[in-house]
C-alpha cells in the first residue's frame, strides 16, 4: 500500500478529476437510466395491450381466468421492476459510499499525521524559545551584577550534527 501522503495525493487528484467530469457523467447516467425505464414501461404497455386484445377474443371461462392470471402476473412484474430499480440505485449509492469512506479514511490518516508532525515541531519550537529566553535572562542577570556571564551548557536539542541547527538569523528579534 501507498504511504498516506502519496495516497492522499492520488485521491486529491482523483477528486479533482471526478469534480471536473461529474456533471457530464450524471447526465449520461440519467439518460441511460431513463432510457432503460422507458424501454421497460414500453414493453409492459405492449404486454397489457396484447392481453386486452386477447381478452376481447377470449370466450371461454378458462381462457378468461388464464387471462386474468396473466394480467395479475404482469402487475406483479411491473411492481418488481420498480423495486429492482430502487434497489439498484441504493446499491450504487452504497458502493459509492464505500469508495468514499476508504478515501476519507486515507485523508483523515494523512491529516492526523500532519497534526502529529505539527505538534512535534511546535513543542520543539516552544522548547527552543524557552531555552533562548532562559539564556537571555541569565546573561542579563550576570551583566547587571557585573559578572562574567556563566557559560551555558548546550542543550541536547542543540547538540550533535544529526539535529537541526538554529541560526540566530531565523530567531525573531522579540525572543532575543
Amino acid at each position: 500500500p501507498l504511504p498516506p501522503q502519496a495516497a492522499f495525493a492520488h485521491l486529491a487528484l482523483a477528486f479533482r478529476c471526478d469534480v471536473f467530469t461529474l456533471q457530464q457523467r450524471l447526465q449520461v447516467e440519467r439518460r441511460a437510466r431513463d432510457a432503460a425505464e422507458e424501454n421497460i414501461q414500453e414493453e409492459l404497455g405492449q404486454c397489457r395491450a396484447a392481453l386486452e386484445r386477447l381478452g376481447r377474443s377470449c370466450a371461454s371461462a378458462g381462457c378468461k381466468e388464464t387471462l386474468e392470471q396473466l394480467q395479475h402476473n404482469l402487475a406483479v412484474l411491473a411492481a418488481a421492476v420498480e423495486r429492482a430499480t430502487s434497489a439498484a440505485e441504493k446499491l450504487g449509492a452504497v458502493h459509492q459510499e464505500a469508495r468514499m469512506s476508504r478515501a476519507a479514511e486515507v485523508m483523515v490518516q494523512h491529516v492526523e499525521n500532519l497534526k502529529r508532525h505539527h505538534l512535534r515541531e511546535h513543542a520543539e519550537l516552544e522548547e527552543m524559545k524557552r531555552l533562548i529566553q532562559q539564556n537571555s535572562r541569565n546573561r542579563q542577570l550576570a551583566e547587571s551584577q557585573g559578572e562574567q556571564p556563566p557559560r551555558a551548557h548546550p542543550h541536547p536539542l542543540l547538540q550533535g550534527s544529526a539535529r537541526r541547527r538554529v541560526s540566530i538569523a531565523v530567531i525573531p528579534k522579540q525572543l532575543l
